[in-house]
C-alpha cells in the first residue's frame, strides 16, 4: 500500500501524540507513587496520621496529645511518657525557645515491615518529625512601693525554712503517676477577681523580682477552693514561707496544680479528689499583703500558664487589665 505524504504526516503525529501520552502517564504514576512515599505509613499497609495536638502554641502552654498505643514521642529529644492508649503531654515555659522539635516513632510491629532491611533501617523508616513554632508572649510589669523588706530579701534566719519548703515542693511535683484527670476541661478553683496573671513581673520598692507563675484570684478569707480537675493530692503544708497554706495535687503525667496563701486546708496527702471538690479556703497567709488564691500549673519543674486551660477565658485581655495581687515574690 502506498501513503501519500498527508497519510504519512497524519500516521507520525498520531504515534507521536501518543508516545506523549504514554510518557504524561508515566510522569504522572511517578509522581502520584513518589508522594505516596512522603506519607508515614507501616509497612502493612494503613497510612498513619502524625500525633494529633490540642493547646495553644504559646509560651506557657500545655500541649495534650493523641496518638497510636505502642508509639514512642519526643521533645527536642526527651522521650515523652505515653499512656497504653496513646494519651500524652508536654509543656512550654515562660520564656521557652519558639522553635521545638516533636519527633515520633511508629511501631515495627508488621512482618512485613521490609525483611530485608536492617533493624536500624526499620527504625528510622517508622521515625518522623516536625517543627512546632511558639507565638511569643509579652508580660506587664507591675510596681509595688512600701513592702516591708522582710518581704523583699528575706532574713538569713529562715534561709534553711526556705530550703526545705523548696524541696518538699520539687519532690511532689516529680511525681510521676498515671493519672489521665490532666485530659479533663479545667474549671477555676475560686471566684473572685483576676488579680494577677502567669508572667507578670513584680517590682518591690524598685527592685525587679522573678516574675510571677500563677493566676491570682482575690477575694475574702474564707471563700472556699475547688479542685480545678481530679488528682490526688502530693503535699500539703498549713505554712510555708513564701506561700503560707500550700497544697500539691498531682493530675498525672507530670502535671500538677499548686494552691498557696490557703487560710484552710480540707484534704491530706494520698487522698483522691475530682474536679468541684473543695479541698480548701482562700487566706492571706505566706507573704502576701492581701487576700487571695494564688493557683500554678507545672509540667515537672515547667511553670506553665493555667488560664490557657480555662474554656472563654481571655488571657490577653486580663494582662492588660489586671495589676497583679500585691504579693511579695514566691519561690514556689
Amino acid at each position: 500500500m502506498i501513503l501519500t505524504r498527508i497519510q504519512v504526516k497524519t500516521r507520525c503525529l498520531a504515534l507521536v501524540t501518543g508516545i506523549a501520552g504514554i510518557v504524561a502517564i508515566s510522569l504522572s504514576l511517578l509522581c502520584s507513587l513518589s508522594a505516596l512515599a512522603q506519607v508515614p505509613t507501616l509497612a502493612d499497609g494503613p497510612v498513619l496520621i502524625g500525633p494529633v495536638l490540642d493547646g495553644k502554641m504559646t509560651q506557657g502552654s500545655l500541649i495534650r496529645g493523641k496518638t497510636e498505643a505502642g508509639v514512642k514521642i519526643w521533645l527536642n529529644g526527651k522521650a515523652i511518657d505515653v499512656s497504653e492508649n496513646g494519651d500524652f503531654v508536654f509543656g512550654f515555659g515562660r520564656d521557652a525557645p519558639l522553635s521545638h522539635e516533636l519527633k515520633w516513632q511508629y511501631p515495627a510491629h508488621s512482618e512485613n515491615a521490609n525483611s530485608a532491611a536492617s533493624a536500624k533501617d526499620k527504625q528510622s523508616i517508622a521515625t518522623f518529625s516536625k517543627e512546632l513554632t511558639l507565638s511569643k508572649r509579652e508580660y506587664d510589669i507591675d510596681r509595688i512601693e512600701g513592702v516591708e523588706q522582710k518581704y523583699v530579701s528575706p532574713p538569713e534566719a529562715v534561709l534553711a525554712r526556705i530550703r526545705q519548703d523548696n524541696r518538699e515542693i520539687a519532690k511532689a511535683r516529680r511525681n510521676q503517676s498515671q493519672l489521665k484527670d490532666f485530659l479533663s476541661d479545667f474549671i477555676l478553683p475560686a471566684e473572685g477577681r483576676i488579680s494577677g496573671v502567669y508572667g507578670s513581673q513584680r517590682v518591690f520598692n524598685g527592685e525587679p523580682r522573678r516574675p510571677h507563675f500563677g493566676l491570682d484570684v482575690a477575694n475574702k478569707v474564707g471563700t472556699p477552693v475547688i479542685a480545678p480537675a481530679g488528682g490526688i493530692i502530693t503535699l500539703t503544708h498549713p505554712d510555708m514561707y513564701y506561700s503560707g497554706g500550700t497544697i500539691i495535687m498531682d493530675h498525672g503525667f507530670g502535671v500538677s496544680s499548686t494552691f498557696i496563701h490557703l487560710s484552710k486546708l480540707d484534704v491530706e496527702v494520698g487522698q483522691r479528689v475530682e474536679q468541684g471538690d473543695k479541698i480548701g479556703e482562700i487566706g492571706a497567709t505566706g507573704r502576701v499583703t492581701g487576700p487571695h488564691l494564688d493557683w500554678r500549673i507545672n509540667w515537672y519543674s515547667e511553670r506553665l500558664d493555667p488560664a490557657l486551660l480555662l474554656a472563654d477565658f481571655d488571657v490577653d485581655a486580663n494582662a492588660k487589665t489586671n495589676t497583679g495581687t500585691k504579693s511579695a515574690a514566691s519561690k514556689k
